[in-house]
C-alpha cells in the first residue's frame, strides 16, 4: 500500500475547489477566499486509512495548462507507468469539481477535464477520478441524473460526491472518498461495463481460494472460511454472519454453494459484490493479505524477502519450513497413499505460474516409478533451497507460506548456517545438509554414481532416458542421525582450470580402475585444488567389476593415498542387477560431518603416537635390560 496520498483538485473558476479545502481544514466555511490555496498536508492519524495526504489546488488565474499538464505527466510517471521515486509528491488522483447550480460546469467535464487528466485515447492506463459537485445548498434536486452518462463513458471515475462547502456537507467523505481511489482502487478489479471481475482479478482470486481451500474439495467449509477471514481482517466470521454470507451466494449464484460449503463461484460473486457496493477495500484486504500488489501481481517484498548469507554459510529448512511442506505434501496426496501422483502434483503447482520442476526429478531425487513420495518431495525442496535459496523463497511465496502460517515472511522457514570456518576449528558441522562434489575424467562413471545414490543400477540409468541431472540428494545416516546429502557431478572442462569452485564440505576423486590415466587426472586435480585446503577428500574406484589396467609408472592410487594421508581408494561398482551399496556415501557423509577425524584417524605416524610408540619401547627396553643384568650377576 502508498505510503502518502496526493490529490489534486481541478474544476472551473468560482466551483469552490478552494473553499471545499478550506473547509475541511478549518471546519467552517470561510468569509474570504483566496484565488488558489497553498498545498496542506493532512496527518496520518486523522485519516481513516492512517496515510498522509497531501492536496493541491489548482487555479487557471495562477496557473496556465500547460503547468497542469505537467503536473499530469508526473502524475503518470509516478503511478507505475515510470517509476519515480517514492519520495516524489504528485497526485495520485483528480477531483473534478463543478458546480451542481451551473451545467455548463458538468459539461466541461467531458469535453474538458478528463481529456486535460487521462488525454484523448481510450486505451493505456489512467489517472482515477472522483466527481465532485459542489454547492448542493443551492439547488433542491441532485444532478446524478446528468452526471451518470459521464461516468459510465469513462470508467477511470470512481464515484461521484454531492457536498456543500458552505454548509460543510460531505466534505470529509468527498477526501475519504479520494483517499479510497488511491489506496484502492477499482480499475484493476472490476469492469464496470461487463459488470464482471477482470480475468487478472479472477486469476488472484482463484489461486488465493485454492490456497485456503485446506481438504480440496473445491470448497471451503466453515472452518476453512473463519481461517480465511482471521488471516485476512484479524478475526473469525460469526456463525451467524456466515449464515447470512451463504444465503446471500444462494440466492444469486446457482451452485454458489455446494453441500453448506462456499464454492469458488459463490466466492468470486462475493468479492463482485463487495465491489458493486462500494466496499472494494475488502477485496483489496483479501489480495494485499496474500501479497497482490496495485497491478494484480504478487510483489517482489513477498516473493523474495530479505534473507542475508555471508560468505561460506549456506542455507537450510528449518522445522517451521519442513512442517510446512509436508502439510502442503499432506494436503495435495489424495489417495493418502503415501506419495504424489503426477496430476496430484499438477494440482499442487496450479497456484504457481509454471511447474517449477521438470522431468529431471526421477533422476534427482528417489522416486516410486512415476509417484513422488514424501521423503523425495522434501530432498528436492532442500536441494533447491540449498543450491537457490530465493528461488525457494519465491516458491514458499507462491504456496502462501507467509499467510497461511501467520508468519512475516517466508524467510522465517530458512536457517542460514554458520560460516565454514567456523566448522573447520570447531571440528565438527552443525549443517544438516552436506554437499560433495564429484570429480573425475570423463567416462569414468560419475553420472552412474550418482544415480547409484538413488538406488538406481546402471542398467537402470541406462533404461532411463532424458539428460542426467549434475545435482541428486538424498539421506543417509551419520552417527545415528539424518543429514541429507547432495552429490555434484563437476564440469571436466572445469576440473583443471585454477579457479575451479571447490568450496564443499567433501571432495570425491573418482577414478576407472580399469584405466590407470585417469587417476593420474584426480591426483592432478587433488594436487591443484585441494591438497592444501581442509576439505576431506575420497578417491573411489569405480568400475571394480573390471580387471585392473597396467599401471603406468609412478605411484599406485594406494601409495599415493598414504603419502597424502588420505582414505585408501574405495572400491565401487553398480554394474550388478541389486541396487548399489549405500557404505560409500555414508562414508562420504560422515567424512563430511566430521572432516576432522578424517587426518587423526588416518595419519600413520603422527607426532603423539610416534612418541608414545618411542617412549613405550624405551621403557621395554630398559626393563628387559635390567633382568637380563640381575640374570647375569645371579649367574656369576
Amino acid at each position: 500500500m502508498r505510503r502518502d496520498v496526493r490529490i489534486l483538485l481541478l474544476g472551473e473558476a468560482q466551483v469552490g475547489k478552494t473553499s471545499l479545502i478550506l473547509s475541511l481544514v478549518g471546519e467552517e466555511f470561510p468569509e474570504e477566499v483566496p484565488a488558489r490555496a497553498e498545498e496542506i498536508t493532512i496527518p496520518a492519524a486523522v485519516t481513516p486509512e492512517r496515510v498522509p495526504t497531501h492536496i493541491v489546488d489548482f487555479s487557471e488565474a495562477e496557473q496556465t495548462d500547460e503547468e497542469l499538464r505537467e503536473e499530469i505527466r508526473k502524475v503518470r510517471e509516478l503511478r507505475g507507468w515510470r517509476r519515480r521515486p517514492s519520495s516524489t509528491l504528485t497526485a495520485n488522483v483528480v477531483c473534478v469539481v463543478y458546480d451542481v447550480s451551473n451545467e455548463t460546469t458538468i459539461e466541461k467535464i467531458r469535453t474538458k477535464w478528463i481529456p486535460l487528466v487521462n488525454g484523448r485515447t481510450e486505451r493505456g492506463p489512467r489517472l482515477p477520478i472522483i466527481l465532485v459537485g459542489n454547492k448542493v445548498d443551492l439547488r433542491s434536486g441532485s444532478t446524478m441524473e446528468a452526471v451518470l452518462p459521464i461516468m459510465s463513458q469513462f470508467p477511470e471515475i470512481e464515484t461521484c460526491v454531492e457536498c456543500s462547502a458552505k454548509h460543510l456537507k460531505n466534505i470529509s467523505e468527498l477526501f475519504y472518498y479520494a483517499q479510497k481511489a488511491v489506496l484502492h482502487p477499482t480499475a484493476p478489479l472490476y469492469d464496470p461495463e461487463t459488470k464482471q471481475l477482470k480475468p487478472a482479478c479472477t486469476q488472484a482470486l482463484t489461486r488465493i481460494f485454492r490456497l485456503s481451500d485446506q481438504d480440496l474439495d473445491q470448497a471451503l467449509s466453515d472452518e476453512e472460511l473463519s481461517a480465511f477471514q482471521k488471516s485476512c481482517f484479524g478475526h473469525p466470521l460469526a456463525p451467524q454472519a456466515l449464515e447470512d454470507v451463504k444465503r446471500v451466494v444462494c440466492k444469486n449464484v446457482v451452485g454458489g454453494v455446494q453441500d453448506n460449503r462456499l464454492t469458488l463461484d459463490g466466492f468470486l460473486f462475493l468479492n463482485t459484490l463487495f465491489i458493486q457496493r462500494g466496499r472494494h477495500e475488502t477485496t483489496w484486504t483479501i489480495l494485499r493479505r496474500f501479497g497482490y500488489s496495485d497491478s494484480l501481481e504478487l510483489t517482489a517484498d513477498y516473493l523474495c524477502p530479505r534473507l542475508h548469507v555471508p560468505p561460506g554459510c549456506s542455507t537450510e529448512l528449518n522445522h517451521r519450513g519442513y512442517q510446512f511442506l509436508q502439510q502442503v505434501f499432506e494436503k495435495h496426496d489424495q489417495d493418502h497413499d503415501g506419495a504424489l501422483s503426477p496430476l496430484e502434483l499438477q494440482n499442487l503447482f496450479s497456484v504457481f505460474p509454471v511447474a517449477p520442476w521438470g522431468p529431471e526429478l526421477p533422476r534427482t531425487v528417489r522416486t516410486d516409478t512415476s509417484r513422488l513420495p514424501l521423503h523425495g518431495f522434501l530432498c528436492q525442496w532442500t536441494l533447491v533451497t540449498y543450491l537457490d535459496v530465493q528461488r525457494c523463497l519465491e516458491h514458499l511465496g507462491y504456496l502462501g507460506y507467509p499467510t497461511l502460517c501467520e508468519q512475516d515472511s517466508q524467510a522465517q522457514a530458512i536457517t542460514v548456517t554458520r560460516e565454514k570456518r567456523l566448522d573447520q576449528e570447531k571440528g565438527q558441522t552443525q549443517r544438516n545438509v552436506l554437499m560433495c562434489k564429484v570429480v573425475g575424467a570423463r567416462g569414468v562413471g560419475k553420472s552412474s554414481f550418482l544415480q547409484a545414490f538413488l538406488g538406481h543400477s546402471l542398467r537402470d540409468t541406462r533404461a532411463s532416458p532424458g539428460e542426467t541431472p549434475i545435482h541428486v540428494i538424498n539421506t543417509v545416516l551419520v552417527s545415528g542421525q539424518e543429514k541429507y546429502l547432495i552429490l555434484c557431478e563437476v564440469d571436466v572442462d572445469s576440473m583443471l582450470a585454477t579457479s575451479l569452485d571447490t568450496a564443499c564440505d567433501v571432495a570425491c576423486l573418482m577414478f576407472d580402475s580399469s584405466d590407470p590415466a585417469s587417476f593420474a587426472f584426480c591426483a592432478t586435480v587433488y594436487k591443484r585444488h585441494y591438497m592444501d585446503g581442509q576439505t576431506p577428500c575420497l578417491f573411489v574406484s569405480s568400475k571394480a567389476d573390471l580387471p585392473a589396467g597396467v599401471a603406468p609408472p609412478g605411484l599406485s592410487p594406494g601409495e599415493f593415498c598414504r603419502r597424502h594421508r588420505l582414505p585408501a581408494p574405495t572400491p565401487f561398482s553398480c554394474s550388478g542387477l541389486a541396487q548399489p551399496s549405500t557404505d560409500i556415501f555414508t562414508q562420504l557423509a560422515t567424512m563430511a560431518a566430521f572432516p576432522h577425524l578424517v587426518h587423526t584417524e588416518l595419519r600413520p605416524a603422527s607426532t603423539w603416537l610416534r612418541g608414545m610408540l618411542v617412549a613405550v619401547g624405551a621403557t621395554v627396553a630398559a626393563v628387559l635390560s635390567f633382568s637380563l643384568y640381575r640374570i647375569l650377576v645371579k649367574s656369576r
